[in-house]
């Protein structure tokens, strides 16, 4: 994957390509969506589920940003280091959720939710959650408040797609117009997907549409068109005032969609819902990485939001579980109350995840890259898988109704 190496002239300037990902506006966004996402599956906000939809843009866009900048910059695409940076990144924090887990329903939760979270596990630990819940039709709206690794679905989704589209980055990025070339393919495969996702739309189960690695492309790929150079290339003419006001205009739209949206039985969600709702994203973080400097960059990349954002993945992995094994009321309080208490402990959770296991993983293990990193990985694997083993299994219907086999009679 080697080519002549491209004049640094030829892409357009801006932070959509470089440090991308330190833009407090875009760090902002993560936190809204995290924002969004707690308060959905708290029962306070019922299209709040679209903060996952907004982290797939933006996973889309910076990461279609960092390789393209590595391919102008170098000719090429290091997909192993790549691979291995994506690795050190997002696998430490849920395998130590997952181990984690599983202890505490054994120690807390019920035996339907330690037996459902035993049959679950394997597939979340090999990013493969959502195709499993599709293959043994695990109604997600339905069966995830039974489920301690629900919530890992999205996790799938996006390795599925570091898996596949950074060799097609790095295939179509090289030579002469190599990011219209990504432009392209990225447009299309939105298109493709967007289009599957309507003829497979069934309006009794959305799980294959909503969870489908296929049918859910179409936000990472819009994030990704958002990141080539026609886009930035197009906003550089755009008035600083005309592009600030329609920033807000865009992240006014996205807060009424999640506060109008009524769930999985909206109509059209998956019939050109989501795909708008993505196009929307896209935009507004192409804009907010453009001109972060604006009066719409300043607000959403305040200090609130954008500290929640530097714990946005930690919190996501950890929030679900926490919301499961918390007692629907604690000393008395529920509703608010309990959501306040369960996202503080999520939050205390995330910090811990993020000081003692993300960062020293990330930036300061020695033994996290090379031929160590993979003995550190297979070993943290085979405790991990030690665990799941070692855990008593609950005989099924024990202590509790069999969830599942109510849902398939």
């Amino acid at each position: 994957m080697t080519s002549r190496p491209r004049r640094a002239g030829r892409r357009a300037p801006g932070p959509a390509h470089g440090a991308a990902g330190r833009v407090a506006p875009l760090d902002g966004l993560r936190g809204c969506a995290v924002a969004g996402v707690l308060l959905f599956h708290a029962g306070h906000l019922s299209g709040g589920f679209l903060g996952v939809d907004l982290f797939f843009v933006l996973s889309g866009f910076l990461i279609t940003g960092l390789l393209l900048r590595e391919a102008a910059q170098g000719g090429r695409v290091d997909l192993a280091a790549f691979w291995g940076r994506r690795a050190r990144r997002l696998l430490p924090a849920p395998a130590v959720l997952g181990v984690g887990t599983l202890l505490l329903a054994w120690a807390f939760g019920s035996p339907a939710l330690l037996r459902l979270a035993l049959d679950d596990a394997p597939w979340a630990a090999i990013q493969g959650a959502n195709w499993h819940d599709i293959a043994e039709r695990i109604g997600y709206w339905d069966a995830s408040g039974t489920r301690l690794f629900a919530h890992l679905w999205s996790l799938a989704v996006e390795w599925q797609f570091y898996l596949v589209w950074p060799p097609v980055v790095a295939a179509a990025a090289r030579g002469r117009g190599g990011e219209r070339r990504v432009a392209a393919l990225a447009a299309a495969g939105a298109t493709a997907s967007a289009l599957l996702m309507a003829g497979l739309a069934n309006p009794v189960d959305g799980t294959r549409v909503y969870e489908g690695t296929d049918t859910r492309a179409f936000s990472l790929l819009l994030g990704a068109l958002a990141a080539t150079a026609p886009v930035p290339g197009l906003l550089a003419r755009v008035p600083r005032r005309v592009a600030d006001v329609a920033a807000a205009l865009l992240g006014c739209g996205l807060a009424a969609s999640w506060a109008l949206t009524g769930g999985h039985g909206s109509p059209g969600l998956f019939r050109g819902g989501l795909f708008a709702h993505s196009l929307a994203a896209a935009l507004l973080v192409a804009l907010l990485a453009a001109a972060p400097g604006g009066r719409a960059g300043r607000l959403v990349g305040a200090a609130v939001p954008r500290r929640l954002g530097a714990l946005s993945y930690s919190l996501y992995l950890w929030h679900w579980p926490v919301y499961l094994l918390l007692p629907d009321e604690v000393f008395g309080v529920g509703g608010w109350g309990r959501t306040a208490l369960a996202i503080g402990l999520s939050l205390g959770a995330a910090v811990l995840s993020k000081t003692w296991v993300e960062d020293p993983v990330r930036f300061r293990a020695r033994w996290a890259f090379g031929r160590r990193g993979l003995l550190a990985l297979a070993a943290a694997a085979a405790l991990a898988a030690g665990v799941w083993a070692a855990i008593p299994r609950p005989h099924p219907g024990a202590g509790t109704v069999d969830v599942t086999r109510l849902m398939a009679s």
